[in-house]
């Protein structure tokens, strides 16, 4: 498999898209990255060749298990992912990460740095981190991951891990665009499994007790019975699976292989059934809404004409002079609608 990493490799967008989608099928390192940067630009063209470059690989993908995880600052996703990583690298997969940064309120740009978090993957030829900027987008997934999700897949990787924020907003998005979603948590539930949103539970397909070795194993068997017994009284997502909670610590490697295990044993349950393949189909078809949304919007927000009057009924709202209500039925008719 070539790898390319002289300077002078061509850009992405200065090549056809038959070259593009023929580098990244033979695993083109370098390619794939460009491509990503050209999937993540919010230039017009670009966004027109990387709809297309998606489009010509669309056979290639679809073959490697996507798992999200999530949990609070200082759960240890990034050692956690690292280890995990370096695990599934050395029994022959090779690994996507597509670690989403908080966004930099003034630039938009990563303030993360995750190929410094996570070390091992760094230098392993046979694992590729991606951060990008969430730029605002709700549940800190970047806008373009589903679109770096697929390039990833026709690139030949085994495993995408999709690394969310996780600072408190919601986490549907992720969760609906992976076949398996894991949540990291610390020992010691007490106050944190009151200030856990019900909704991230009810989305989980297995909770991870992380940090529960040496002393805080005690800490975490009992933080593991608590989050038991919440899940105990939540209707599961799918009537094929029951959430799991382990115990972990990515920090020493333990747990790890046996937390995979469930993963994989998951997906084996939901392709027994059919579901497996119904969520992918469903997720497609939020994913093509979602994105209609975003075009939907951002038309709105850049004609000429709604443009203008829509800063006007926008100051009318605010300073109290206008009716949201008929702000809204005007922008609307404007549009067309």
């Amino acid at each position: 498999m070539s790898i390319q990493t002289a300077p002078s490799a061509p850009l992405a967008r200065d090549l056809s898209i038959d070259d593009l989608a023929q580098r990244i099928r033979t695993g083109d390192r370098a390619t794939l990255a460009r491509a990503i940067t050209l999937v993540e630009s919010r230039k017009a063209e670009h966004q027109e060749k990387a709809h297309q470059l998606v489009q010509a690989l669309l056979p290639a993908t679809g073959r490697a298990l996507r798992v999200g995880i999530t949990g609070v600052p200082g759960v240890g996703k990034s050692t956690t992912i690292d280890q995990l990583g370096a695990n599934l690298t050395a029994s022959g997969k090779r690994v996507a990460v597509l670690a989403v940064d908080p966004s930099s309120t003034r630039t938009g740009g990563s303030i993360l740095g995750d190929k410094t978090r996570m070390q091992r993957l760094a230098v392993d030829p046979n694992a590729f981190i991606r951060p990008s900027p969430s730029s605002g987008t709700l549940g800190g997934v970047a806008a373009k991951t589903r679109e770096t999700m697929l390039l990833c897949e026709a690139a030949g990787f085994d495993v995408i891990l999709v690394e969310t924020v996780g600072v408190g907003q919601s986490e549907t998005t992720v969760a609906d665009m992976v076949d398996f979603f894991l949540v990291l948590m610390l020992p010691g539930a007490g106050d944190e499994l009151q200030g856990i949103k019900k909704g991230v539970l009810e989305i989980a397909d297995m909770i991870a007790v992380n940090k529960s070795d040496g002393d805080n194993n005690v800490r975490a068997r009992s933080a593991a019975s608590e989050y038991r017994a919440a899940l105990h009284i939540m209707a599961p997502k799918s009537p094929s699976w029951t959430p799991p909670v382990v115990l972990i610590s990515g920090l020493a490697n333990l747990g790890l292989d046996e937390m995979w295990a469930q993963v994989e044993t998951h997906r084996a349950k939901l392709e027994a059934t059919g579901e497996f393949g119904r969520r992918r189909q469903d997720q497609q078809v939020k994913w093509m809404w979602s994105m209609l949304e975003d075009r939907l919007m951002q038309a709105l927000r850049t004609r000429p004409a709604i443009r203008d009057r829509l800063e006007v009924l926008e100051s009318g709202v605010r300073d109290g002079s206008v009716a949201a209500s008929v702000a809204v039925d005007e922008i609307a008719r404007a549009f067309g609608v």
